[in-house]
């Protein structure tokens, strides 16, 4: 397995990926394709693409600071799902031995159930803190998700430092060189 970094929109699979985004992800939770498009020159966000023998399987969009690896969006192609290249790609992320944090939807029915299972099955932990992450549009409200880690839950101030980091640089709605970051 390997992860295929594009940073910009002019690749080739850019638009395929961007498919499988918003299919994956309620509306609320994609952000608006000027801000994609312009946080793909940021050098700690990875937009990732993740292949199994040269064969696409899905995503892994991040953001790597010296401290943590954030997963903001992670889909495996519907047709792919349920043959552990989830598992493995959060394995491979998982091997830059820095602590891994993303969000999932409160456990409260089937899928979301199933969801919080898969990480903690991949050596997540939920973690304490009530979280809300920012909205992404205009016009939508901050919704309430959980906050996961691994390999351990989150002290108090590494969370502070997570969620600051998604607040001040995550959110922004567009920076315009890397010198800004």
């Amino acid at each position: 397995m390997e992860f295929i970094r594009l940073t910009d929109s002019n690749h080739a699979m850019y638009h395929q990926a961007m498919d499988l985004y918003k299919a994956s992800f309620p509306i609320h939770e994609q952000r608006e394709s000027h801000v994609q498009t312009c946080i793909m020159g940021n050098e700690a966000y990875h937009f990732n693409l993740i292949y199994e023998n040269n064969r696409w399987v899905g995503m892994i969009l991040c953001w790597e600071t010296e401290e943590f690896i954030y997963i903001e969006h992670f889909c495996i192609l519907p047709e792919m799902r349920g043959k552990k290249y989830g598992q493995k790609a959060l394995e491979l992320l998982g091997g830059e031995r820095k602590t891994v944090i993303l969000e999932i939807d409160p456990p409260i029915d089937d899928v979301s159930v199933r969801r919080k299972r898969f990480y903690e099955r991949s050596g997540y932990q939920a973690n304490r803190f009530a979280h809300v992450h920012p909205p992404y549009k205009k016009g939508f409200k901050g919704h309430d998700l959980v906050v996961m880690s691994s390999p351990d839950q989150l002290s108090e101030a590494e969370y502070r430092a997570f969620n600051s980091y998604l607040s001040s640089v995550v959110m922004k709605r567009c920076l315009i060189t890397k010198s800004s970051y």
